[in-house]
């Protein structure tokens, strides 16, 4: 499986289409121009960039082009969260958690949700 490394602007789109997919041209346009200050060429620009990168798929409709997302939210999203804890945490899960620990950036519903997630991949059911 191929990792699929994303751009910041290419986030922007790609989050857009997999909130709702396909939209038209002119959606993604009006959706980055209100979320991002994107100009209509810029979006342009960006989505062909993407469509030649296999990113996003592009079919003709009679209401003019459609995109559509040809890669997965779950798979960039591993891909993303793998090279910023190689970057910042030296690949371990424990010392970012312990930052925010220390930090207390946890919230009670964070560790009760950590803990199900942790029990879950034990094999266990939290109850």
């Amino acid at each position: 499986m191929e990792e699929t490394h994303l751009t910041g602007g290419e986030w922007r789109v790609m989050s857009c289409l997999w909130k709702e997919s396909p939209q038209t041209l002119m959606a993604l346009v009006a959706a980055l121009k209100e979320s991002a200050g994107w100009s209509k060429s810029t979006t342009i620009t960006t989505l062909r960039r993407m469509e030649a990168k296999g990113l996003v798929r592009c079919a003709q409709t009679p209401r003019g082009k459609s995109y559509s997302p040809a890669v997965e939210q779950s798979g960039a999203a591993a891909t993303a969260t793998r090279s910023f804890l190689d970057r910042v945490y030296e690949g371990s899960i424990g010392l970012m958690m312990s930052a925010m620990a220390q930090r207390r950036e946890l919230s009670a519903a964070d560790i009760a949700e950590l803990r199900a997630i942790l029990d879950a991949a034990e094999g266990r059911t939290s109850s």
